[in-house]
């Protein structure tokens, strides 16, 4: 959980996104992600720096962005 919180952080100082939530292992055996919003250059670029701090320590299970998704689904999440 620490260390996505340490990657929460350096993913919104990396660049101009917008955190929508932190999901920390409730349920998850243990796994944890965060969810967030902006231009998808930035949220690449943010995406990257958070998954290198998680990397760092061998944690990282997967990333991804999803570039366009459906209003409904923006609309549950916000």
């Amino acid at each position: 959980m620490a260390s996505l919180i340490e990657a929460a952080d350096a993913a919104v100082k990396a660049a101009d996104v917008r955190l929508i939530e932190l999901r920390l292992a409730m349920a998850l055996g243990g796994k944890a992600f965060v969810t967030m919003t902006g231009d998808v250059a930035a949220v690449e670029a943010a995406v990257s720096a958070g998954a290198a701090v998680v990397a760092q320590k061998g944690l990282l299970v997967n990333r991804v962005v999803i570039a366009s998704p459906r209003p409904e689904l923006l609309k549950e999440m916000i």
